[in-house]
């Protein structure tokens, strides 16, 4: 793989030396003109519109925006006489001299001053609607913000309704069917467990959420951690002049009754912004869990087992955040972000599992009945400057975070054992533990863009990152009246992880072309620390991680796209964690410290039409492919689930997604994916796995504007039926609706949906390979209907403007979109 790894890279090399001898000749007939905008202060104006006119008679040759640093640059331009004239809400129009290109040369406008207006507006909205899914050239964004579904959700809710996103019965999270997805949250690597992140999505409110971003083939630029990708979850941060916020009140009733409310804080002052939020939300979860299985002895004898379990989660959450800005100069602003949450769980399960020697006979039965008391505690700290060192785009970016989770768990578990007429057989078993943990993560990451020239720029950085976790499973059984330590499962786990990266990335763009090419090295040590049994396992290696991303407008309506990138996937902490989790003495889950990191080799071609159609094909191999499982323990008869790693994994994709409109009032789009999931291992439960299949998921939403202030939202969701590792998953579809009216001058906002309508969203598994023999029948509580309001307040008159082209054929060179 290393010496695949170094051919790639240098066949990258060569390549964009080729290209950039190629294009970096000057055409000798054409000239180029540059310039800035400043306002009162000498600070930068960013996304003005910058317009080239002929001086003879003021029509219009080209437009531009300008970038975040208020630079803008004009391209082929043949020799005359122009000015520049610069447009932006909240200022005067500011307009420049005369001036005289002549061929070849490249002209620098002096700096035109922009006078902000005097008098005041009323109430002037500027709006462009966004669809709900948008497709950029690196990544594909959900624009949560102003859509009906998403109100009264959690993200993790919303994260299911993505395009090509689906979780599973444990929360996991995969992309076009790939599992090793990295969620980032505005841009920042949560370094989370699959439980924690899912703690921390079910208590972040949807209304909070602005955006997100699919990225399923990420630049050197990110970590490299995640075979299938990254979703980046952006989080609203209002920037209007002056005081304002938001108020959010929410009911729902599915099964039980939910609540949650939210209020967003915004002041912005001169130099300073300040922002806030709060969330708090109550829903209590029903779940189902049906599992039939066949247990097979060394002696080929079978035990059939039939379990029923009811395990609904009562969920209350609170988040915040609280951060703020500051603007030292023109060019220098440093920032501050404190969030966090503080969560309990209460989990009252019952589990009844019937056993006999022979199909549809009872022996004896069972009820275990357990109650989980959970709390989850987070605080996390960043500290950020961002430094514009000219108007040309260089700058440098610092941050520094600290993030400390503390999680504890207390556990009961009473079972008693019953022969078939209801009479006891044995004496009640009754086991209890506590599982504290905590989660320390520390990093800090530099950023440095240059712009070598107008075309051609340069991006490069480290990142250092130190995780800690210590989990502490303290477990008893009773005896005779009283508890005492059980050995068997007591333990105490410490993983510690370090990661050292580097990267580099070198990007030009030019009219119908633009390439980027990256290299990412990174250096892991790591320590698992089995301490009650002296058992530990180190690891340290090195990895180079290539990416390159080649673009192609071949005209007005066809563009096309080619990328690769090299990633890897570490094996989660609660992956690694050893530690016995019970449902009963006859099912639980269990990690395996010996779990290697997989390496996945990911290529992408894409084609667009007209801006809007986007076709993608997709194709990832992934060694070591770590893999969800379940094993039997032939003696105990007990059946676990933990993870190995297997051979290799192999992906084929293809997407379609297309944008439509029938009418002014009704607009929508379809996401179609297939794909192919394959697994292979020489040797896995005495047998050879070869298990692949062709599965599709189907996504349309539909927009409806029914009246004046009213929106009506309708999506159908369809996925497959599917093959993972050594399961089967059953095929899943749902249908969701929406209306939403808003009122009070567009401020209050009151929106009424339902979920999976028709109540037929499941997650059934089965798995029937070597001595495997097991049928999963399950399903949440996803038939929901919520009633959400909300009221924006404060200074609303002037909005920051959207970042869009004041020209098509320009849009591709603007800076900072």
């Amino acid at each position: 793989m290393r010496s695949i790894t170094i051919r790639i890279l240098t066949i990258m090399l060569f390549t964009i030396a080729g290209i950039s001898a190629g294009y970096a000749q000057p055409s000798k007939s054409s000239a180029k003109i540059t310039g800035a905008l400043l306002d009162e202060k000498s600070k930068p104006v960013d996304y003005a519109t910058v317009t080239l006119l002929n001086a003879a008679d003021s029509s219009v040759v080209k437009g531009t925006l300008s970038n975040d640093a208020g630079a803008y640059v004009f391209d082929h331009i043949t020799t005359g006489t122009y000015i520049i004239k610069a447009t932006v809400v909240g200022y005067e129009k500011a307009v420049s001299k005369p001036f005289t290109v002549t061929e070849g040369a490249t002209v620098t406008v002096p700096e035109l001053k922009m006078q902000q207006v005097r008098h005041a507006l009323n109430t002037v909205t500027i709006t462009a609607a966004k669809p709900l899914i948008e497709h950029k050239v690196d990544r594909t964004v959900m624009n949560v913000e102003n859509s009906v579904l998403a109100a009264g959700n959690t993200a993790l809710e919303i994260l299911e309704r993505a395009p090509g996103v689906s979780i599973d019965k444990d929360d996991n999270i995969s992309i076009k069917g790939k599992q090793g997805v990295t969620v980032m949250i505005n841009d920042k690597l949560t370094y989370l467990t699959s439980t924690q992140l899912a703690t921390l999505l079910r208590s972040t409110d949807g209304t909070t959420i602005q955006s997100i971003e699919i990225i399923t083939n990420p630049s050197a630029k990110y970590d490299a951690a995640g075979n299938s990708g990254i979703i980046n979850i952006k989080l609203k941060k209002n920037k209007q002049t002056g005081t304002n916020g938001s108020v959010t009140l929410g009911a729902a009733y599915g099964n039980t009754f939910k609540n949650n409310e939210n209020i967003t804080l915004n002041h912005k002052q001169g130099n300073l912004n300040v922002f806030g939020s709060f969330s708090h939300d109550d829903r209590k979860r029903e779940h189902t869990l049906d599992i039939k299985r066949i247990v097979t002895d060394s002696t080929g004898a079978k035990t059939y087992f039939n379990q029923f379990s009811s395990i609904p989660n009562d969920n209350h959450n609170n988040s915040y955040r609280l951060g703020a800005d500051y603007d030292i100069s023109s060019k220098n602003t440093v920032g501050f972000l404190v969030n966090g949450y503080f969560n309990t769980e209460q989990d009252d399960n019952t589990n009844k599992t019937f056993i006999g020697t022979q199909p549809n006979v009872v022996n004896s039965y069972q009820t275990t009945t357990s109650q989980i008391h959970q709390t989850y505690n987070n605080i996390a700290l960043n500290l950020n400057d961002r430094y514009k060192i000219d108007t040309a785009g260089q700058e440098l970016a610092i941050d520094l975070d600290y993030s400390k989770f503390k999680n504890n768990s207390t556990a009961h578990y009473d079972t008693y054992f019953y022969l078939p007429d209801g009479s006891s057989m044995a004496p009640p078993l009754f086991l209890r533990n506590q599982t504290p943990s905590v989660i320390t993560i520390r990093t800090a990451k530099v950023d440095y863009t240059y712009p070598i020239n107008k075309v051609l720029k340069l991006e490069t950085g480290f990142k250092l990152s130190d995780v800690k976790t210590d989990n502490n499973l303290q477990a008893q059984k009773q005896v005779n009246g009283s508890f005492i330590n059980d050995t068997t499962l007591t333990n105490r786990f410490v993983y510690t992880e370090k990661v050292d990266a580097v990267y580099v990335n070198l990007s030009q763009n030019y009219k119908n072309f633009s390439i980027q090419t990256g290299l990412r090295g990174e250096y892991t040590s790591s320590i698992g620390d089995l301490i009650t049994n002296n058992q530990v396992v180190k690891r340290h290696y090195f990895d180079l991680f290539p990416s390159i991303f080649i673009t192609q407008t071949l005209n007005d309506k066809n563009e096309l796209g080619l990328s690769y990138s090299r990633r890897i996937d570490r094996p989660g902490y609660d992956d690694l964690n050893p530690f016995v989790y019970y449902l009963d003495q006859y099912t639980y889950q269990k990690g395996n410290p010996f779990l290697n990191p997989q390496y996945t080799n990911n290529f992408e071609f894409n084609y667009t039409y007209n801006k809007s159609i986007t076709l993608t094909l997709g194709y990832s191999h992934t060694s070591g492919a770590i893999t969800q499982i379940l094993l039997t323990d032939p003696v105990s008869k007990a059946t676990y689930q933990t993870n190995l790693n297997l051979q290799s994994q192999n992906n084929y994709n293809v997407n379609l997604y297309a944008p439509y409109t029938i009418a002014k009032w009704w607009t929508g789009n379809v996401n179609a994916t297939s794909f192919y999931l394959g697994f292979k291992a020489d040797t896995l439960l005495g047998g050879k796995l070869n298990r692949g299949k062709w599965a599709y998921q189907l996504r349309a939403t539909q927009t409806f504007l029914v009246a004046k202030g009213y929106k009506v939202e309708l999506t159908n969701f369809y996925n497959s039926a599917l093959t993972y590792g050594i399961f089967d998953v059953k095929r899943q579809y749902s249908t969701d609706a929406g209306i939403s009216h808003s009122f009070a001058n567009k401020k209050a906002n009151i929106k009424l949906s339902m979920s999976d309508i028709f109540n037929s969203r499941r997650n059934d598994v089965t798995s029937y390979y070597q001595t495997n023999n097991l049928d999963i029948k399950q399903k949440n509580e996803s038939r929901v209907t919520r009633l959400t309001f909300t009221y924006n307040f404060g200074n609303n008159k002037i909005k920051v403007r959207e970042h869009q082209s004041g020209a098509d054929d320009e849009k591709g060179r603007v800076k900072g979109n």
